[in-house]
């Protein structure tokens, strides 16, 4: 990690050298459970009434569990042990090239389950606390980790209890926190989360880090080693100034660039013109293009976007839709795209419980007054999780993103990257918070998809 206004500390916080392999931590974790590393942030300047309420409560849980920092001691001197077990475990399915590198946003979560979401001036108890690690970038890394890739992360952090936590949190993961920036004084980002038990819905309410990550705090020298040897390069759409010199560099190594676009947001257009890849929001579609319509508007984003080899779009329980360009065969027939996504839809498996696929043919996708692309349209399923098993959708958006961070470095065809990117992230809605059940690729539940 870099400090502002001095040399680095690389490994300071957890571990000297490089990060311990996540799936051989995982194999020590299964008989070793260890407590969060979190300490809970100064509550924002008037919060509102319920944030008071649900912020002492966690901060109570958080307080006491923090206590518990043996965790850290423990990382280190086990460190030659997690080594012994990556040389043990015969894992085919990891992928050559593993190197990934993340831009984006991190942060503490405090999250309060509750029976039912509160009205206007209630007072409520929680249901259950948890202090986890979040932001989009930190949880979509921390999956590709838990899946055996190897994930350097840009983002910036503050020099507090939180700000190491969340350095601590990562690297206990395997992700390279040495290239984030720790600012001297300043707060690190948080977020209050209440997920509502009745709904299965969660709200956020976002505290930004100060101070902001800016493009002079990543050095040229830390640029060039933070790419070096990536196989692809994400973007969470936040920290864009610093993002923007990333994805330049990225385009003049002809590194893939992937996108997470969740809703449009300040300089996100520049980086999704340098994007191979880009995974949306239900929402962002047609809030981008203006599109009468959801197919429609995959067809106008590929023709804004013409480096772009592939854009999904997540639909949570409803499960995924890619439109993918095609670059071989020569059909000329042309298929209104509109028809064609209600024809997948029939075509699809709803008795399934576990993720499946439908895919078009290869064809000229049409969008009445828009345009047309050369590609097919690809529809996966979502697992049909029992309701007694679904606790928290959380991160599921970035579990996806992490899983197709994996499918991408593995050479996935889109017929298998959609059913395992559904079952990552489906797997993830299984407990409290964005992080706390994502797989690791010896999960059980995976391996039908990686065969």
């Amino acid at each position: 990690m870099a400090i502002e206004g001095g040399e680095a500390r690389r490994g300071e916080v957890l571990l000297a050298g490089s990060s311990p392999d996540p799936i051989a931590l995982h194999a020590i974790r299964r008989k070793r459970r260890w407590p969060p590393l979190t300490r809970p942030p100064s509550p924002p300047p008037s919060p509102p009434f319920l944030v008071v309420v649900v912020a002492v409560a966690v901060a109570v849980t958080a307080a006491a569990v923090f206590e518990q920092s043996g965790a850290l001691r423990l990382l280190n001197q086990e460190l030659e042990e997690v080594q012994d077990v990556v040389r043990s475990l015969p894992f085919s399915s990891l992928p050559d090239r593993r190197v990934v590198l993340g831009c984006g946003s991190v942060c503490v979560d405090f999250l309060a389950a509750v029976a039912s979401y509160p009205k206007p001036d209630d007072k409520i108890r929680s249901t259950s606390l948890e202090v986890r690690g979040g932001g989009n970038a930190g949880n979509a890394l921390t999956c590709a980790a838990r899946l055996g890739l190897k994930p350097r992360l840009i983002s910036k952090v503050a020099d507090d209890a939180q700000g190491r936590s969340i350095l601590a949190e990562l690297e206990a993961d395997g992700v390279d926190t040495s290239f984030l920036v720790v600012a001297k004084e300043g707060n690190s980002p948080f977020t209050y989360i209440i997920v509502d038990d009745q709904m299965k819905t969660r709200t956020c309410i976002h505290t930004p880090g100060y101070p902001p990550m800016v493009p002079h705090d990543l050095s040229q020298t830390n640029l060039l080693s933070a790419i070096d040897g990536a196989r692809i390069v994400y973007f969470d759409g936040r920290l864009y100034e610093t993002a923007l010199v990333v994805a330049q560099e990225a385009v003049r190594r002809k590194i893939p660039i992937l996108i997470d676009a969740e809703r449009p947001r300040e300089g996100l257009d520049d980086l999704l013109k340098l994007a191979d890849y880009a995974v949306c929001s239900a929402k962002f579609p047609q809030a981008w293009t203006d599109a009468p319509s959801f197919a429609s508007a995959l067809v106008s984003v590929m023709l804004r976007l013409p480096n772009l080899r592939f854009v999904i779009v997540t639909l949570g329980g409803e499960g995924s839709i890619m439109l993918e360009r095609s670059t071989e065969g020569n059909s000329q027939e042309e298929v209104d795209v509109d028809n064609l996504l209600e024809i997948l839809k029939e075509r699809k498996d709803d008795v399934a419980t576990i993720p499946t696929y439908v895919s078009s043919s290869v064809s000229q996708l049409k969008a009445k007054g828009i345009g047309t692309v050369h590609g097919r349209l690809l529809l996966g399923t979502a697992e049909k999780i029992p309701p007694q098993e679904l606790i928290d959708t959380t991160g599921a958006g970035d579990a996806f993103i992490g899983a197709t961070l994996y499918a991408i470095c593995a050479n996935m065809s889109p017929e298998k990257l959609l059913p395992f990117a559904a079952q990552v992230a489906a797997a993830n809605c299984r407990a409290l918070g964005a992080r706390t059940s994502l797989p690791y690729l010896t999960d059980p539940r995976l391996v039908p998809f990686l065969s």
